[in-house]
């Protein structure tokens, strides 16, 4: 199924031209050997970016090689191939055997210069080319001393057509490739393209080096390799039990090559990459996830409100969405997820994903939403002294879960739950991304839109206990800031993390201990003295119907009292905004008054 959604995409993306020919890839050029019009001598131009400069790229035949003697490329290759430059370990003097390998891979490359010249004799630059080869001009070069051997050098005609762009090359190259990757007289129905013709052994073009994240080294990477037995069905090898031919494999690793090189319809996380298309085309819902703007997320919740059952959004919209996750394991590419869902569907997931993580800003008046990078930061460790989380400190793949969870509707990991709330208790840090976390997080079900998710502002009709408890914490620490706003350490500071698992004890103390502060504002600042008295009785009220302060919550009220400990700050600063506002509404009024 991938393989043949990667052939949709091709077949676009190929009338769109935008697919490279068959088994070419941008690849850097350091260098170009330049012929004269007879091909009787070449000159070495260097084509090296200066530095701050972007290397330049351009599409250049390339299939993937191994073992020891790995075959050349035809026009474009390294200077192992083309001059023969030997590989050279760090520090170490030049081995005989490597001066020899590298005469080797030029006299394969000079071969391969030479069979594409039979086979297209009435090209104009054919004579040239195999003048510079038989004469031996090619073999007296010789490689300046800034060269490396894996610097890659390009022929180019003396009119400065690149050799390896003519149409003649291209369809050598693909004889070339076809004649090595395709199976020994196998024959057969792709399960691709559904038709009889000659299959592949192996994949002819890998994944390239880069474009997979990866903490070790960086290199190529098979979509699909078996070349041991205990890996295949049946002990069977390579493609037997994957029977591709040779254009489907081919196109299908352009198409991937090509998303994974894309700006738009690519995301990389730490260890993996995401890339994703459409079977038509259609507006760019996955860049949502990292850049929420007010509008694409307005849009998002007004398709999710008009139609919130995903089954009804799928009828409306049942363009094809796909997108399909990677990791690496040393030279093989894992699929780690992959999704086919109608973008109806996927729209619905992405406007939920926002309904269900959202927070109220009281002081504003507005919702915040947030990218998905900065709540998978949120799960990470909070450093006080710079001010931010700390880099790679978040659960490892909990971002790639994220983003399941997203264009899913699935729930989202059990483990962060337990995980977040041990982080709160260290850090005592609670900020916005982390109540969006914590609100995924206690939904009892994403995927049925009948299910509610835990609210998203203060919720005074909420009566468990942990919800309770948060709240009569919050008042308690707005008595004491109201009453000492100088103070350093507030009882957040110091009691955050006992009262959000043992709240009883700390609760009744910090309730004796707020009498004081209650004294001082009734003497000092009577409207607060008045709205926070009335808070507070109205939170303990709650309690009346319960059995008291509970002793101790378990993982889900702890997560309850975040919540509820958040939504009352966020009310509480909703109404110092308004009544802020009304007393400069008020102030303006008697102003306008007293000029008039």
């Amino acid at each position: 199924m991938l393989l043949h959604r990667l052939n949709e995409y091709a077949a676009r993306a190929e009338a769109d031209g935008e697919l490279p020919p068959p088994y070419y890839r941008p690849k850097r050029i350091q260098w170009i050997l330049q012929l004269n019009a007879d091909g009787t001598a070449a000159e070495v131009v260097d084509r090296r970016p200066a530095k701050g400069e972007k290397p330049r790229e351009t599409t250049a035949p390339y299939a993937y090689r191994s073992g020891t003697m790995p075959p050349p490329y035809l026009m474009v290759d390294t200077a192992q191939y083309v001059l023969a430059l030997p590989k050279q370990a760090p520090g170490k003097p030049v081995t005989e055997r490597a001066v020899e390998e590298g005469r080797r891979r030029r006299g394969a490359y000079a071969d391969l210069l030479l069979a594409w010249t039979d086979a297209a004799p009435d090209d104009p630059y054919a004579a040239a080319v195999r003048t510079f080869v038989t004469t031996g001009v090619l073999h007296r070069l010789e490689a300046p001393k800034e060269m490396t051997a894996a610097d890659n050098i390009a022929l180019v005609a003396h009119d400065n057509t690149w050799l390896h762009q003519l149409s003649s090359v291209r369809e050598a190259w693909a004889n070339s490739v076809r004649s090595r990757k395709s199976g020994k007289n196998a024959g057969g129905l792709c399960l691709v393209c559904g038709k009889d013709g000659e299959l592949l052994s192996t994949i002819p073009e890998s994944i390239k080096s880069g474009a997979i994240p990866s903490a070790g080294r960086g290199r190529d990477a098979q979509l699909v390799s078996i070349n041991a037995s205990a890996q295949g069905r049946g002990g069977a090898m390579q493609l037997v039990n994957t029977p591709v031919c040779e254009r489907c494999g081919g196109r299908a690793m352009a198409a991937l090559n090509l998303l994974l090189a894309s700006d738009t319809n690519r995301r990389r996380a730490t260890d993996s990459v995401t890339v994703w298309w459409t079977r038509e085309p259609a507006d760019d819902l996955f860049d949502t996830l990292d850049t929420p703007t007010d509008a694409a997320v307005a849009r998002l919740l007004t398709s999710l409100h008009e139609h919130p059952d995903p089954a009804t959004s799928e009828r409306i919209d049942p363009n094809a969405y796909y997108a399909l996750t990677l990791g690496l394991n040393n030279a093989r590419a894992v699929v780690l997820d992959w999704l086919d869902i109608p973008v109806g569907r996927l729209r619905n997931h992405l406007g939920a994903w926002f309904a269900h993580h959202r927070v109220y800003d009281g002081w504003n008046h507005t919702y915040r939403y947030f990218p998905l990078w900065r709540l998978a930061l949120a799960a990470g460790r909070w450093d006080a002294k710079a001010n931010k989380y700390a880099p790679g400190s978040a659960p490892k793949g909990l971002e790639q879960e994220l983003l399941h969870a997203a264009l899913t509707r699935d729930p989202v990991p059990a483990r962060l739950l337990p995980h977040l709330l041990q982080r709160i208790r260290a850090d005592r840090h609670v900020d916005p991304p982390r109540v969006a976390l914590l609100r995924l997080a206690l939904h009892p079900n994403r995927k049925d839109h009948q299910v509610t998710a835990p609210a998203d502002r203060l919720d005074p009709a909420q009566l468990d206990p942990g919800y309770l408890c948060g709240r009569v914490f919050a008042v308690l620490e707005a008595i004491q800031y109201a009453a000492l706003p100088d103070v350093k350490a507030t009882i957040g500071d110091r009691f955050f993390g006992t009262a959000m698992t043992a709240p009883a004890a700390v609760i009744k103390t910090l309730r004796l201990g707020a009498n004081a502060h209650l004294k001082r504002l009734r003497r000092d600042n009577k409207a607060a003295y008045t709205a926070l008295s009335r808070r507070l009785a109205e939170a303990f009220a709650a309690f009346d119907s319960h059995d008291g302060i509970p002793s101790l919550l378990t993982t889900e009220q702890q997560a309850k009292f975040v919540l509820g400990y958040e939504q009352q700050r966020a009310a509480d600063f909703a109404a110092k905004a308004a009544h802020k506002k009304n007393k400069d509404d008020q102030a303006a009024h008697d102003a306008a008054v007293e000029a008039g």
